[in-house]
């Protein structure tokens, strides 16, 4: 049985993910946006599972290892709360479970153990031009994207405009998307994303993308989205843009949160880990 597979049948046995949007009758009932219950998330290891093609011209099979060491565990113990309208900080090295701990609340990945609770809409700006198809042009896969995320087409519609402007890249909105460069992807996914105004807005590396004036423009707009009772978790090697932003940040290091939500205690472990 390949890990596949077992990734799967560990899914049915695994934690519990509670997504649910509020209508505004609900919002004096909670102000906590996103709560995560002793969390835990396993990654199959590559090295096992698929069979290597030299294997098969060979007849020459290495010998499978057990279930149990075919898995990593990429979150472990994830015990987090972020009230509605605040903004959250996750800071940590390469390979810590960053990423994936905002797939977790985007409701991607499902936890092998834990409980995720998400109140409101959750969405994720992960990378450049994640969920964006190459041969449609930026113009189209603003419609795309608006319709991924459960609006009609007349109300992107009317969003068109504001977002081709906030990208800053009017002149080549009608050019596929596969001949745009990593930084207007990434400045287009941001227009889009943002100017859809999710209850919870969740972004992964890419409050350093653009220059100084889009950064500017991408920092009032997430202030806009704040006053506007909105959540953002922002991921972010960059100190400068965490400090002026976040009222938290969370350190995590293999799997693990290992600070508290007090900004310096998270830089300082950030650093002590780059040594």
């Amino acid at each position: 049985m390949g890990w596949f597979y077992l990734l799967l049948e560990k899914r049915e046995k695994g934690g519990e993910i509670h997504m649910t949007v509020e209508n505004q009758s609900d919002d004096h009932k909670t102000s906590i946006a996103i709560h995560l219950t002793d969390v835990a998330l396993d990654y199959p290891k590559n090295n096992h599972g698929f069979r290597r093609v030299s294997e098969f011209l060979t007849g020459r099979f290495r010998k499978k290892a057990p279930a149990k060491n075919r898995f990593f565990r990429a979150l472990d113990e994830i015990n987090l709360t972020i009230n509605k309208g605040e903004v959250i900080g996750i800071m940590g090295p390469n390979g810590s479970g960053k990423s994936t701990l905002l797939r977790i609340i985007a409701g991607i990945y499902a936890p092998d153990d834990g409980v995720v609770k998400v109140r409101g809409n959750a969405t994720l700006l992960a990378g450049v031009g994640t969920g964006f198809q190459g041969d449609l042009t930026g113009r189209e896969n603003i419609m795309l994207s608006g319709s991924i995320h459960g609006f009609k087409q007349e109300e992107v519609k009317d969003l068109e405009e504001t977002i081709i402007e906030f990208s800053g890249i009017r002149d080549f909105i009608d050019d596929p998307i596969r001949t745009y460069s990593a930084g207007m992807r990434a400045r287009l996914g941001f227009a889009i994303i943002s100017n859809l105004e999710p209850d919870i807005l969740l972004l992964d590396e890419v409050m350093s993308v653009g220059d100084h004036e889009f950064r500017k423009k991408s920092r009032a707009r997430i202030e806009e989205l704040i006053k506007g009772d909105a959540t953002v978790v922002i991921v972010s090697h960059t100190k400068s843009i965490i400090k002026s932003l976040c009222s938290k940040v969370y350190a995590i290091s293999n799997g693990k949160i290992v600070t508290d939500g007090d900004i310096e205690s998270a830089f300082e472990f950030y650093e002590s880990e780059k040594v």
